[in-house]
């Protein structure tokens, strides 16, 4: 297992052009939110525009767009019809794939719900779409419903332990006791980078390389610090990172703004949206 250091992160950065124009840093589509979770894609797409990308477009229900851009007015509005369940409506999944075609990397699952109109927008970007994709949460759980997937394109899925015990249909407690041999296994089976998010997060490549991040504390056990991470890695995806690199810089530049966070404020007190003020320091190049 390698580690994943401040240095070997470093090397993996790389300063942004100056001559480039924000079609050059990459197009980011967010499918995310719904009437009960809201705040997932606002934190989501904070993430994604504070690690570069270029556009950050947000496909949500007028109700979950209405929270967002009035914080973030840098997003693009991709309005959809809401269901009776408070999320994405399939009526709207035309307009989704349209945006699809033109995003270079595409997150779908923070704070979606899980509904039949939700589990045919992943089915209809699953089968009908090529661009690199994050699955977060409800993606996630939806998967799960599905046959095993093996991707043809490139994609990282970012689950918790209870999230990865339901994708390799067994449970948390044997998740828990052989952390590194379950995502290995089944980001080899998937041919996705899969981070499995412990204290210490591991990451598994599809060849089966596996990575332990350095950085993070219990500061982020709480509700959101999984949509930033999601967001922060679907932003350098975006820009053009591959999906290993995308995957190893978001989750060590989240651990580590959590860190700088709670050295000034504490673990206790902390909030995910407290991170992104740490961020730029990490991020210089």
């Amino acid at each position: 297992m390698q580690q994943s250091t401040q240095e070997f992160i470093a090397s993996l950065l790389r300063p942004r052009d100056p001559l480039s124009n924000k079609g050059s840093h990459g197009h980011a589509l967010l499918c995310c939110g719904s009437a009960r979770y809201r705040g997932a894609a606002r934190l989501a797409s904070e993430g994604a525009l504070r690690t570069g990308a270029g556009l950050v477009t947000l496909a949500a229900t007028e109700k979950v767009l209405n929270i967002v851009l009035p914080a973030l007015p840098e997003c693009v509005c991709l309005p959809m019809e809401e269901a009776a369940s408070g999320s994405l409506s399939a009526a709207s999944l035309p307009q989704l794939l349209s945006a699809s075609s033109k995003a270079t990397a595409i997150l779908f699952g923070c704070g979606l719900s899980q509904t039949e109109d939700t589990n045919a927008a992943l089915l209809a970007l699953l089968t009908d779409t090529t661009q690199p994709l994050v699955l977060d949460a409800d993606g996630l759980n939806l998967l799960s419903t599905q046959q095993p997937f093996h991707f043809e394109r490139a994609a990282i899925l970012t689950p918790h332990p209870g999230e990865m015990a339901r994708l390799c249909h067994t449970t948390t407690a044997h998740v828990l006791a052989n952390p590194a041999s379950t995502v290995q296994k089944f980001a080899i089976q998937s041919n996705a980078v899969v981070l499995l998010k412990l204290h210490r997060t591991l990451i598994a490549l599809p060849d089966g390389t596996l990575y332990q991040n350095t950085t993070g504390n219990a500061g982020l056990a709480r509700g959101g610090s999984g949509d930033v991470l999601a967001g922060m890695i679907t932003g350098l995806l975006a820009r053009g990172y591959s999906p290993a690199d995308a995957a190893l810089i978001g989750t060590y530049l989240h651990g580590a703004a959590a860190d700088a966070c709670a050295d000034v404020t504490s673990e206790e007190t902390m909030l995910p949206q407290d991170l992104f003020a740490f961020l730029p320091p990490l991020l210089r190049v």
